[in-house]
């Protein structure tokens, strides 16, 4: 039985989605055409026997974060609508022609990074016509939304969850956080740009959840993002079972950005804590010579930061959380 306090995620109006007829049991496999473009972006729908939510797990934002992907890919072969309550979407790859040009998570008609572009643009660049499709056509429907996402292929990650502060559905949206098994979580204050951003703020519970790292995929980590998405459909009603709520500690997320572009030399790893004035990294030009040292202004722990040789100037550096 579905809880009565999820009583706000059923829409039982909704019997298109994508263009697609839904009935009870049916599990489409297809892909919706960008208007403009070239693009391409390929969608599950499952529906269930029973009534319930719809809930939508995007994946491929970012189309260098493999760990989502393919849990994305895996599930929507794995969910039986025999014994689901609702409408499960499932975007694998929302950003395709990144993927099959290995862009390194942008979009490659424009460039532009696309979990800043939401809710986008119909008459915009390719970035901002596939934000206005994926933002219409999937994320106004759903009742309730995953987005999944890993380290990009320089950046390395500690697992931990986002959910947005300051919504009508921020109550929902922390409940669905706490089923994801991390030890951490952030509560974004960040209300424009991104996809599960743009959902809140607009009434739809979401959670964004970041695991994996470096453009890799193991297995333990893929089949801990379904765990997750799995954990947060028995919370919704979606699933038979009792879901599990991990207890969490929250951060307060801080962002640097490179000041230079060089060489870059980080001196710690994600998930390792660091005090207030210690080097975080060191910064060098081609002879070895350093242009910054970056020390840290606070205490905290670095989420995800850039783990490669090169850094761009402006361009992401290290992430940390403060407790």
């Amino acid at each position: 039985m579905i809880n009565h306090c999820l009583c706000y995620f059923l829409n039982m109006s909704i019997r298109k989605i994508a263009g697609h007829d839904l009935a009870p049991g049916r599990i489409i496999k297809d892909h919706i055409h960008v208007d403009g473009t070239e693009i391409h972006v390929p969608h599950v729908i499952i529906s269930g026997a029973a009534d319930g939510p719809v809930l939508l797990v995007t994946a491929g934002i970012h189309n260098a974060e493999y760990v989502g992907i393919q849990a994305a890919i895996e599930l929507s072969s794995e969910i039986d609508p025999e014994y689901l309550a609702g409408t499960l979407i499932i975007v694998p790859l929302a950003n395709t022609s990144g993927f099959e040009n290995r862009t390194m998570s942008m979009v490659y008609e424009d460039g532009k990074n696309l979990n800043r572009v939401f809710p986008g643009d119909e008459n915009g660049t390719a970035s901002d016509r596939l934000a206005h499709l994926i933002f219409n056509t999937f994320i106004r429907h759903a009742d309730a939304f995953i987005d999944l996402h890993s380290g990009d292929g320089y950046e390395e990650l500690f697992p931990y969850v986002y959910f947005l502060g300051d919504t009508a559905c921020e109550e929902k949206s922390a409940a669905m956080a706490s089923c994801v098994n991390t030890e951490f979580v952030v509560r974004s204050r960040c209300r424009t740009g991104g996809a599960y951003n743009m959902a809140s703020v607009n009434g739809i519970p979401s959670v964004l959840i970041e695991r994996g790292q470096l453009s890799q995929y193991p297995r333990e980590e893929i089949d801990a993002d379904k765990a997750d998405v799995i954990n947060i459909m028995k919370y919704l009603g979606m699933l038979k079972g009792v879901h599990t709520a991990y207890t969490k500690t929250p951060l307060f997320e801080r962002e640097l950005f490179s000041p230079a572009t060089g060489c870059w030399y980080p001196e710690y790893h994600a998930g390792d804590t660091f005090f207030s004035g210690e080097l975080l990294g060191t910064i060098r030009d081609y002879f070895g010579n350093t242009i910054h040292e970056i020390k840290a202004e606070e205490t905290g722990i670095i989420i995800h930061q850039c783990a490669s040789l090169n850094i761009l100037k402006n361009g992401p550096m290290i992430s940390y959380g403060v407790f």
